[in-house]
Order: structure tokens, then C-alpha cells, then sequence
């Protein structure tokens, strides 16, 4: 009697399910606290990366440990104290970050398998910590995402050099893939503009110019090829076509020098003080090179620029907000990550 024994293949495979993607947000970085401590702990992090200050030679490192760090952080405490948010115990920056994180998230709910994070470049949450919590949420692949509209090598380049300090520790490394800078994207732009023209509505003044200030480099850098002064170039003159303004309405200037070398000019400070003295009464200030407002945009733009402005004869000042996590600026984020995960989602 022969008995034949069916024979079943395989189970049909299940659909793969996509694989987990970390979106991380890294800005530039705050102190943990406003005191002396928490700005010496925060400076000696940041003032001691080659990428910021490239000389790190035994002259820069005696000044730093001997004279910046026993004088510098007492004054930027003080600045901190000003703006710090007092409810958060918490910098500006950090406040803003984490709500540009979360806003994120929720624009992408629909994607279950991508997973939000934020970081900071320099203090916390540190790019490692997060990086390590999103590769043990099961992220295979991980977009960093510099808040930086241009590029430079002491901001962007330098989030990067983290990234790969943190994966090259790790067996099983993240396929990792860096948003580029979009100093000229359309939605940056167009979300400049209607930021801009927004704020100016709500003034009771129009004012008669406006400043567009970026952080300060030195020009040594720039020499050396770093493109960031191009791409504020860029962002400006993008920003004029869009509103219809030219080079004597809307300048362009940059702030926060540090030592004594040459930076990049026209200096904010400078300018702001001789419009004054040339007779503008009216002056608005704009910082397309910051993502989210900080120390150096709502402390030393809206307080000391405002104050040399007033000093030297201005009547009305005011600092228009930075994009924040406003629905334009969010969008902006979005717009970038979107395009940048293509492939993956």
C-alpha cells in the first residue's frame, strides 16, 4: 500500500516592516545651568574643539585654562541670567529646540517608523546620548539634521565630526546620511519673508531699513575656504528678490566677534552704531543664520544692539524673532528631512 505524504512548502514570508529611521536635530549647544559653573563647564567644551578655534597650539590652550576661563564665564553668566527661562530652568535655545523636535514628530505621525530626537552639538542633551537612544529604539539608519541654513566648518562641520566620533566606536553602525545647508531653499526664504513682514505688521513703527545679521567668523577662515560668508551672501540677496528691497534697505552685517583677528565685516555692532549717528531713528534687526533664538539674538542683538542703537540717537529698535518652532519654521525642517530621507521612507 503506497501512502502519500503531502508535501507543504514554506510559510509565505510576512511583508518586511520598514525599517526605523532617526531624525536628530542638533543645535549648536547651552550651558546646563546660568551660573559661573555651568558657562566655564559649557565654554571649555565648545572654546576647546579645533573646528571653532583651529589653533590649538600650547599659546591658545594657556590663554583658554589661564585667562578665558577664569574671566569669561563669570560676564556670560550674567547674559545668560537675562534671557534664561526661568520655568524650564533652561536656556532659550533648548526650550526652542525640544518644541522643534516634538512639532516635528507630530507633522510626521503618519510614518510610525521614523523617530524624532534632538540634540546639542555642545552640552545636553550631548549628540552621543541621543544618538546611542535612537540606535536602542531600533533605528537602522539615522538623519542628522544640522540647524544651520549655511554652512560652515565650526557649526555644521563639526556636527558632523560628532556623529562619526560616536559611530566609529560601534560594531553595528547606523547608515548615516547629513541634511546639506538650504541657505537658498525656497520654503527658508519664502518662511524669512513672511516672518519679516509678519513682526513688522505688529510694530508700531516701519522701519527704515533693516539689518540682517549673521554670527561672526574669522576671516582667516574664509580665506582658507570655508564657504559660509557665500552662502549669508546668498540667503541675503535671495531674501531682497523675494521682498522687493535692495542693498540700502536691507544689510548685511555680522556679529559676536571673540580675540583679536580680523572677523568678517562689516561688523553688527559697528554698522548699527554709525546708522545711528548717520540719523536712522527706526531699525529693525533680522538673524537668518539662526535657526531657533538664543543668547546671541535675544540678548546681544535685542538688549546691547538695541542699547547702541538708542545710545547714538536711534528712537525705535526692534529684533524680529528667528523662525522658532512657528508653523513656517517647522515647515522649513519638515521640507528638508522629507526631501533628504527619499529612499528610505
Amino acid at each position: 500500500m503506497t501512502v502519500i505524504v503531502p508535501i507543504h512548502g514554506p510559510a509565505p514570508a510576512l511583508a518586511p516592516a520598514p525599517e526605523r529611521v532617526g531624525v536628530l536635530l542638533v543645535n549648536l549647544g547651552t550651558p546646563d545651568s546660568c551660573d559661573t559653573k555651568g558657562v566655564r563647564v559649557y565654554l571649555r567644551e565648545f572654546l576647546s574643539d579645533p573646528r571653532v578655534i583651529e589653533n590649538q597650539g600650547i599659546f591658545w590652550k594657556l590663554a583658554l585654562n589661564g585667562i578665558i576661563l577664569n574671566t569669561r564665564p563669570a560676564r556670560k553668566a550674567k547674559d545668560y541670567q537675562k534671557i534664561w527661562n526661568q520655568e524650564k530652568n533652561e536656556s532659550p535655545l533648548k526650550t526652542i529646540t525640544r518644541a522643534q523636535a516634538e512639532k516635528l514628530a507630530v507633522s510626521l505621525n503618519d510614518r510610525s517608523h521614523l523617530v524624532v530626537d534632538w540634540a546639542m552639538r555642545y552640552g545636553n542633551p550631548s549628540m552621543r546620548d541621543r544618538i546611542e537612544a535612537l540606535l536602542a529604539q531600533g533605528c537602522s539608519r539615522l538623519l542628522v539634521v544640522p540647524l544651520y541654513p549655511q554652512y560652515s566648518a565650526a557649526t555644521s562641520a563639526t556636527v558632523c565630526d560628532q556623529a562619526f566620533r560616536v559611530l566609529r566606536e560601534l560594531r553595528a553602525q547606523p547608515t548615516l546620511r547629513v541634511t546639506p545647508p538650504y541657505y537658498r531653499d525656497e520654503a527658508y526664504i519664502e518662511a524669512l519673508a513672511n516672518s519679516i513682514n509678519a513682526h513688522l505688521s505688529t510694530l508700531p513703527f516701519e522701519p527704515e531699513m533693516i539689518v540682517a545679521s549673521f554670527h561672526g567668523m574669522p576671516q582667516s577662515y574664509i580665506d582658507k575656504g570655508d564657504p559660509y560668508q557665500t552662502q549669508c551672501v546668498a540667503t541675503v540677496d535671495a531674501l531682497r528678490e523675494r521682498m522687493g528691497l535692495d542693498d540700502k534697505k536691507l544689510l548685511l552685517t555680522f556679529q559676536s566677534r571673540f580675540g583679536f583677528n580680523e572677523w568678517l565685516q562689516p561688523y553688527t555692532d559697528k554698522t548699527i552704531e554709525k546708522l545711528a549717528k548717520d540719523g536712522v531713528r527706526k531699525l529693525a534687526v533680522v538673524m537668518p543664520g539662526f535657526a531657533a533664538d538664543c543668547l546671541e539674538t535675544l540678548e546681544e542683538i535685542a538688549q546691547e544692539n538695541a542699547e547702541i542703537f538708542m545710545h547714538n540717537g536711534g528712537q525705535e529698535f526692534s529684533a524680529i524673532p528667528c523662525l522658532n518652532d512657528s508653523d513656517d519654521g517647522i515647515q522649513v525642517i519638515r521640507q528638508l528631512v522629507m526631501r533628504e530621507l527619499q529612499g528610505w521612507l
